[in-house]
């Protein structure tokens, strides 16, 4: 069975089915019975479900763009920051 460090290290790749069957089979089973993991999980499944409904949008919020820029740098956005 996974333990929490791994189960969190690895949880973007198991709601992305990107793990090999009997990982995902640990990580399913570690979350079955870690209450905080399983926490984890929930948030990290409703974030993605919250980001590709807004994605989805014809309309970013007022100062979405600059909140990104000032969270992560000019460079996620494909923009070089020297520029």
């Amino acid at each position: 069975m996974a333990d929490c460090q791994e189960t969190l290290q690895e949880l973007e790749r198991f709601l992305d089915s990107e793990l090999p069957p009997g990982r995902s089979e640990q990580i399913l089973s570690h979350l079955k019975v870690c209450s905080d993991c399983q926490g984890a999980f929930e948030f990290h499944a409703e974030l993605r479900i919250a980001i590709r409904t807004k994605a989805t949008s014809d309309e970013l919020p007022e100062g979405f763009l600059d909140r990104l820029k000032s969270c992560f740098g000019d460079e996620i956005l494909g923009q070089d920051a020297s520029a």
